[in-house]
């Protein structure tokens, strides 16, 4: 039994978000195909997630195992724990939500995702795999407006340092340009994720 750890972060009112309906839509394909393993949902404007405070801080610099029920680590033992993550998030001003990153530092923790050795950092994330899902205004996987794209490469670029061994996007474009059937691009969106789903 593998576990999977969905992560999501949109402050629109259920059922608004289209980048929710396509990672609900993922989420829920893996759960009947996979229906022995555990799904733990972290919407994370529900767990209030704040910036580090200088406290949190300084728990990245003892051993973490002696403060492992401390509030600030939770995250990171959980991300440890799990086999699998989902991440569904919009694309906001060239890259994702403050609150992914806010997330994203507290499971970024030394001696309990990753480590420092003497040869450099390792991530103690191996064998894990991992799927982003975005929506986006424009066209950010093309040229001139890739080079804009930070979103996905930040969590691409993280993952990979915490050891991550698969990593796949699905980002689907061009939603707020006028041309855009939005109804039917999230449609087939979520038909490509139901898919992708299967083999997760």
């Amino acid at each position: 039994m593998s576990k999977l750890l969905y992560v999501h972060a949109n402050p629109k009112p259920e059922g608004t978000s289209r980048t929710l309906k396509i990672s609900d839509s993922f989420v829920e394909a893996y759960r009947q195909n996979n229906p022995q393993d555990e799904i733990i949902t972290l919407d994370l404007y529900k767990e209030d997630i704040d910036f580090l405070s200088k406290e949190d801080i300084s728990l990245h610099y003892i051993d973490p195992d002696q403060q492992k029920a401390h509030p600030a680590l939770k995250y990171a033992f959980q991300f440890l724990e799990v086999d699998k993550v989902v991440i569904g998030a919009p694309f906001w001003n060239l890259s994702f939500p403050a609150i992914i990153k806010a997330y994203l530092d507290y499971v970024t923790v030394s001696g309990v995702t990753f480590k420092y050795t003497s040869q450099g950092p390792v991530g103690l994330c191996q064998g894990k795999k991992a799927m982003h899902i975005v929506t986006r205004g424009g066209a950010y996987s093309e040229e001139p407006l890739s080079q804009f794209e930070l979103g996905d490469r930040y969590i691409k670029t993280l993952f990979g340092f915490l050891g991550f061994s698969e990593y796949d996007t699905i980002a689907v474009e061009n939603m707020d340009r006028s041309d855009t059937n939005v109804e039917e691009v999230v449609g087939d969106a979520i038909k490509l994720a139901q898919e992708k789903a299967k083999n997760f």
